[in-house]
């Protein structure tokens, strides 16, 4: 290689290396951004985490002490009285002093206070399903089973979170109302759902076989937890 080739490859470096830093200086701060951002964005999704725990384990605490007090309105207002931060908390304080207030005898009250729950828009469906299914089985004594059947068949619909409970409570009208075909039906279909957990697929055959009918055995699907 010449003197000449040399000199022009040093020169090219040099005019390289002046254009990567002219560009370091002027598009460096993109670069310092985004590790800001990468960084800080961590520290708040932590940030948010600790929060979340911290108000899972006061709504905890909180319950735990409700829980610890006499039985009673006492101990129902104690749970009605925990804070809540959040909508999902503060259902599951009202479904826990809804059941002491059943303890206590009051369950209109806990009907009321399920209900409430049942329709909150603001609260997760799962919730509200359950408030609703529990306020229906509070009710099955008491409410004509005309009135029952409806509201049990729309959280027994396809899709519903608690189907094949509702299914069941339908299964027992059934029986009650001397239908013995047709509650024996019913618990065919809760236990070919693939869907059945391992205690309803024991409750349907024991009441299967005490109801006089024979158990369709084929195919049955595996049992969950």
């Amino acid at each position: 290689m010449s003197n000449t080739d040399s000199f022009i490859d040093e020169v090219n470096d040099e005019v390289r290396s002046d254009r990567f830093y002219a560009a370091l200086r002027r598009y460096g701060w993109i670069g310092v951004l985004a590790v800001v951002l990468i960084v800080g964005g961590a520290a708040w999704n932590e940030y948010n985490k600790a929060q979340v725990r911290a108000e899972a384990e006061a709504l905890g605490d909180g319950l735990l002490a409700a829980l610890a007090t006499e039985e009673g309105t006492a101990r129902v207002d104690a749970l009605t009285a925990v804070p809540a931060g959040t909508p999902a908390a503060q259902a599951v304080a009202e479904m826990m002093a809804a059941s002491e207030q059943h303890n206590a005898g009051q369950t209109g009250l806990a009907v009321e206070a399920l209900n409430r729950v049942a329709t909150n828009g603001d609260i997760d469906p799962i919730y509200r399903s359950i408030a609703a299914f529990k306020a229906l089985t509070l009710q099955v004594d008491t409410v004509p089973a005309d009135t029952l059947r409806p509201q049990f068949e729309a959280l027994a619909s396809p899709g519903q979170p608690l189907s094949l409970l509702a299914q069941e409570q339908l299964a027992l009208l059934d029986i009650r109302d001397g239908n013995t075909a047709g509650a024996i039906d019913r618990y065919q279909a809760v236990l070919q759902d693939a869907a059945v957990t391992a205690d309803l697929q024991q409750r349907a055959l024991q009441v299967i076989v005490s109801l006089g009918g024979t158990p369709d055995l084929d195919n049955l699907p595996a049992a969950g937890n």
